[in-house]
């Protein structure tokens, strides 16, 4: 922008105050917006208030850093070497966070250089991944909505819980079968998708009916689980 003043060798190291204020601003909006994107698009146990705020936190202090150094290889070097005695040992719960530190540091440091283009465009194109994977479930090997585990006694009849989870699923899988040390019961895992009109609670009412089953655990499996 041409209020960016300039060295005597030419290279940017000033920002004019309203170029400040507008790099700021648009380094908080896309931290605001990826902030909002991952908690509306995370999924499983692991979601953190903490980061989602660190995200608005990274954008617009990356931002900050970028108009610090302006066009300063002696600032660069300098900001280097006072980050260096900083060590960070936090450790992500889940492993797409990193994406999401990558993107506010590369997007503040788009609104932090003033290109305003490059940084709402590249807001736009991760929001819209991110909306995508969500929503297509990219990845999954299982698109299920829930784990059913229970153990069956062998002395009673299967046919029984198989008609009770196909009248209440429209599609289900056997995960795992492991015989009781007397092998006289079987710990089954399945995992089942309901049928739209059919909630958690009338499949495990009716399978709860069952004598034959035990130990039933119903567990939401919209994303990893280990069973």
């Amino acid at each position: 922008m041409e209020d960016v003043l300039m060295n005597p060798q030419g290279n940017s190291l000033v920002y004019s105050n309203i170029e400040i204020i507008i790099n700021i601003l648009a380094a908080l909006s896309i931290g605001v917006i990826l902030s909002a994107v991952y908690r509306y698009t995370h999924k499983g146990l692991s979601y953190s208030q903490s980061f989602s705020q660190t995200i608005v936190f990274v954008c617009l202090i990356v931002a900050i850093v970028m108009m610090v150094i302006g066009g300063s290889l002696a600032r660069a070097f300098a900001l280097v070497g006072a980050l260096s005695i900083i060590r960070f040992r936090t450790v992500l719960k889940d492993t797409k966070d990193m994406a999401y530190v990558f993107a506010a540091l590369a997007l503040g440091m788009a609104a932090g250089t003033s290109n305003y283009f490059l940084a709402g465009i590249g807001t736009l194109a991760v929001s819209a991944l991110a909306f995508a994977l969500s929503i297509s479930n990219f990845g999954a090997v299982y698109k299920s909505e829930f784990i059913l585990r229970f153990r069956f006694d062998q002395s009673g009849d299967s046919e029984a819980y198989l008609k009770v989870i196909d009248e209440n699923c429209k599609r289900y899988n056997l995960l795992h079968m492991e015989p009781s040390g007397n092998n006289e019961s079987l710990s089954l895992t399945y995992d089942v998708n309901l049928r739209d009109e059919k909630t958690a609670s009338d499949l495990t009412r009716q399978i709860g009916k069952l004598d034959q089953l035990s130990e039933i655990v119903l567990i939401a499996s919209k994303n990893d689980v280990d069973y």
